[in-house]
């Protein structure tokens, strides 16, 4: 029910790397958890190329940010985890989908709030090299997208996103059936999904980032409109200034909501029991990943 943390803005990379690991193969958690402050450091890097002098800063940073998410947040992520598995044997309404999402989307608040100090820290002591950098890299991302979503016709796209919604359900339930196959499909063809909407939207965020990110970089910013500048700018991703884009990420929302309850609704009890055995297996892995000294 996750949607990956697929962003490429400094402060949402922070936030999305724990609970995309969180919720991903089993195989993945204890080896990708504990390794988060690296893997977060490179992707970071991958942005910024951090100076000698600089990476010492994120990665301390990066993990005081780690060590108090498995303290404060892990028992957090368990506790849905626990609910999710008592939803997983039984129906699963497209509401109880959104419920959960916005549970998600709640303990990402909460990790963007303590990533707050973070990012204002490494941020500071950016330079035009290291912005001229994140411009590049925002660029590359942008003919990226472009080339596997808006240069394709509109069924590439839904075989696309077909895939990708497959294999997130298959990881939970497993091998989906021809029929539940075809319902994802005819459901993700039907959808108000456009690349181009959200690839404006991305671009958007990305020149608001680097506007804000040149503002707290000059000298003599003080802490507090430096602080201002950044929340402005996470409150501006949550809730989008446009009305009418607000609006198509709602619907996107219910879409993905009604898609989800549609096909768990297909599944059978062989299915349903194959999510339930995953998802205590999630739960096996954080338990001994908060055990963990």
């Amino acid at each position: 029910m996750m949607r990956s943390v697929d962003l490429t803005r400094m402060g949402r990379i922070i936030l999305g790397l724990t609970l995309a690991l969180a919720l991903s193969a089993c195989s993945a958690i204890k080896l990708g958890y504990s390794n988060l402050p690296n893997l977060a450091y490179w992707w970071l890097d991958g942005y910024v190329d951090f100076s000698d002098e600089q990476a010492p800063l994120a990665r301390d940073e990066l993990a005081r940010l780690h060590a108090w998410h498995r303290q404060q947040e892990l028992p957090q992520v368990l506790d849905l985890l626990a609910r999710m598995e008592q939803s997983a044997a039984g129906e699963v309404s497209a509401g109880q989908a959104c419920s959960y999402l916005g549970e998600v989307q709640q303990r990402l608040k909460a990790v963007q709030e303590r990533a707050e100090a973070p990012v204002l820290a490494i941020a500071a002591t950016l330079t035009g090299r290291e912005l001229r950098h994140v411009q590049r890299k925002f660029r590359r991302n942008n003919e990226a997208f472009q080339k596997e979503w808006i240069h394709v016709t509109r069924e590439e796209q839904v075989s696309r996103r077909f895939d990708k919604s497959l294999e997130r359900l298959e990881t939970i339930y497993g091998r989906l059936d021809a029929a539940q196959r075809n319902l994802l499909r005819q459901r993700l063809d039907q959808s108000v999904y456009d690349p181009a909407r959200s690839h404006a939207e991305m671009q958007r965020r990305q020149q608001e980032l680097l506007t804000v990110l040149r503002r707290v970089a000059q000298r003599g910013t003080p802490q507090d409109e430096a602080r201002t500048l950044l929340r402005s700018w996470f409150a501006r991703i949550e809730r989008a200034p446009d009305p009418a884009y607000r609006a198509y990420q709602d619907t996107l929302r219910q879409e993905g909501c009604d898609t989800f309850a549609a096909v768990h609704q297909a599944t059978n009890a062989a299915q349903r029991e194959q999510a339930v055995r995953r998802l205590r297996a999630y739960q096996r892995d954080l338990r001994e990943l908060m055990a963990q000294p």
